[in-house]
């Protein structure tokens, strides 16, 4: 026992020890852990995550206390960290191994409408909003003050197993810290802790974008033969291929009578026409106009 009733300090390396020793404990007895691995640098990199821990930072109640628990979650001490609707569980380690429990509350329904009908138009896919791909505009209402997604103090309970007297011991704080830093990998976890649903509120947000065309849109669909040059496929639809066939039939049936056997002249044998017309011209061939004046001249003879 350390002095005025507190543990004694333990090292970080020695909390280290100590926790992978009750991870392997409970491992071999069946539980699984969800640990905040020890990390240097910032808590959070995302959208959400940074989000979580502004929001936390931003009100005064917190904003002396909460740091407490920045060394803790850096260093490994969280070694199990769970969240579900409206619950934060945790086990940290300290001198001792701690347990942490933090109860969030519901979004109200009211307020939760709201935040959609202000993002209504805003927001394109449930991917663009867990990515945290929004505008300026949307991120300043979800993460607005008492009114946006984030809980403020009020809506905000915890307790510790530690005999820290303090409202939010390093524990708590540390935990706190921890679920920014599982945001960065689930930010649907918080949308779970608000006993909220994501799908919702792209719903609402999305019933102020047009709505999509039913018919389709010009240069979205390939023909069979770009389909072919791409994919090196041959496309085998019957209807497909009966269409340009009996057009091609219509089409020399129409030749066929464009090209009757002319008119004979007057006075000239059919078959003597027909003759010099299918035929090819030659050089030595008889003119239309030499046949004309034998044919008269033999009238003549035996006129």
């Amino acid at each position: 026992m350390g002095y005025f009733g507190w543990a004694p300090y333990v090292p970080v390396a020695q909390r280290r020890m100590k926790a992978q020793q009750v991870a392997a404990k409970a491992t071999k007895a069946g539980s699984i852990l969800s640990p905040i691995a020890s990390f240097r640098g910032a808590i959070a990199k995302t959208f959400w995550g940074k989000a979580w821990c502004d929001n936390l930072e931003a009100y005064s109640d917190y904003a002396n206390r909460i740091p407490r628990g920045r060394t803790y979650v850096r260093n490994g001490s969280v070694i199990d960290l769970k969240v579900s609707e409206g619950v934060i569980q945790a086990q940290v380690m300290g001198s001792d191994l701690y347990t942490v429990n933090v109860h969030v509350t519901q979004v109200p329904p009211n307020q939760w409408s709201a935040i959609g009908k202000d993002c209504s138009g805003s927001i394109d896919s449930l991917v663009e909003l867990l990515q945290g791909k929004l505008s300026s505009a949307v991120m300043q209402r979800i993460c607005a003050p008492k009114t946006g997604l984030f809980p403020s103090p009020k809506e905000i309970s915890f307790s510790c197993s530690c005999p820290d007297s303090a409202s939010m011991c390093k524990h708590i704080a540390a935990v706190l810290y921890g679920v920014g830093t599982r945001l960065d990998q689930q930010p649907e976890l918080l949308f779970k802790l608000r006993c909220v649903n994501a799908k919702d509120l792209v719903h609402q947000a999305g019933a102020g974008l047009p709505s999509s065309s039913t018919g389709v849109v010009p240069g979205k669909v390939l023909d069979d033969a770009v389909l072919s040059d791409v994919f090196g496929i041959e496309m085998d639809n019957d209807a497909t291929l009966q269409k340009p066939v009996a057009k091609k039939k219509t089409a020399s049936a129409k030749k066929v009578v464009t090209e009757k056997t002319p008119a004979a002249p007057k006075g000239v044998k059919k078959s003597t026409v027909v003759k010099a017309t299918t035929k090819t011209p030659s050089a030595s061939a008889p003119t239309a106009k030499a046949i004309k004046a034998k044919t008269v001249k033999t009238k003549k003879d035996h006129g």
